[in-house]
This record gives structure tokens, sequence and C-alpha cells, in this order.
């Protein structure tokens, strides 16, 4: 599948998630939340669930975490136009609860789709249940947050959720420090990934 046929069927997909009724968050959101970035990003990022901003613009992250996610990927020297942002869970759950596992399971199938199509290098989970979704069931954003591991050819950064950083200033240094560090993940991964002149890739 080339660049624009991958595109396309991304764009698809995304129309699937407008109209989705998988689960009764369709009944309660405003618009869901396919996501937003560059189609072919190297860098993906997936957070939990909208929130109420969210909901209403039909946009991923363009809430308060939103904005402080803006401002860390410049810490990573990565711009919201060349990465993927989008969330497991493609509806805001009432009262931005937390999403339910059969929430997660009908969403699935569209987060899976979204990753084949895209074909980042690069998947960052922000947050427990995008790194419970993606990496491990059991997996503990604390002790894990900013290490990477590779699986299925696609390098993982868990990282903590923006939202964190908001509720625990606490969290604030370990989100910089994270992203600072992810600056240097991606940059030797996109130069592993780039053959040297005059060479080919089988």
């Amino acid at each position: 599948m080339d660049f624009s046929d991958a595109a396309e069927s991304l764009q698809e997909v995304h129309a699937q998630i407008r109209r989705c009724r998988r689960c009764p968050l369709s009944r309660s959101r405003a618009k869901a939340v396919p996501g937003d970035g560059a189609p072919g990003a190297d860098v993906m990022f997936v957070g939990e669930a909208p929130g109420a901003e969210e909901d209403r613009q039909g946009r991923a992250f363009v809430g308060a975490a939103g904005r402080l996610l803006t401002q860390l990927l410049k810490l990573a020297g990565l711009d919201r136009d060349t990465v993927f942002i989008t969330n497991v869970v493609k509806c805001r759950p009432p009262g931005n609860r937390d999403p339910q596992p059969e929430e997660i399971a009908a969403c699935n199938e569209y987060l899976l789709s979204q990753i084949a199509l895209i074909m980042p290098k690069v998947i960052c989970p922000l947050g427990r249940f995008a790194a419970q979704t993606l990496i491990e069931k059991n997996l503990s954003i604390s002790r894990e947050h900013g290490k990477p591991r590779r699986m299925s050819g696609i390098l993982y950064v868990p990282l903590y959720h923006p939202a964190a950083g908001l509720h625990q200033a606490k969290l604030i240094d370990s989100l910089e420090a994270d992203f600072r560090e992810l600056r240097r993940i991606v940059a030797g991964e996109l130069k592993s990934a780039t053959p040297e002149p005059g060479t080919t890739r089988a």
C-alpha cells in the first residue's frame, strides 16, 4: 500500500469512528475524536480518552493537557504537525471518568488500524491506560515511564500523561526529563531506519 492509499484508508477509519455505535459512549458524546496529525508520522502519541474540550471540538489533545503536550513536544524536538496524536478510547467518558475495559475493547480495532496505516517508528503511550493497552496489561507507569522497549518492529516509549503533570506538579520534572530524552531516542531510531547513501535495504 503506497502513502496515498494509506492516507485515504486512514480517513475511512476516522469516518468509521465518527459513525461508531459500538459502546454506550456514542450516546453521551458530542463528537468522536479519531485523532490528529500527519498520516505518515514517524512518532505517534496515544493518550487515554478525550476530555470536555476534545469532545466539543472533535480533536485530540486541545484542552489544558493538550497545551502542555504541545510544550513538551518542543523539548523532544517535535511539532504537532509532524506527529500523530490519538487516544485509546475515541469518545469522552462521562465526567472524564476512567475508560472501562469494554470501552477500550470496542475501540481497540480502530487503534490497531491507525497504527498499521500510519506505520510509526516510535509509539509513546501517555499514561497507564495507554501503556497497559499497548505494551503490557499490568505495566506500572511510575516504574516504566521513559524506558523504551521494542515490540513487533516498533519502539514503544511509555510516558506519564500530561494531565498527570497538571494534577501533580511534582511529575512535571519527570515529564520534561522524559521528553528531553525522547529527543535522543527518536533521533537514534530515525537514523537507524535510514539507509546509508549507496546502500539498499532488503
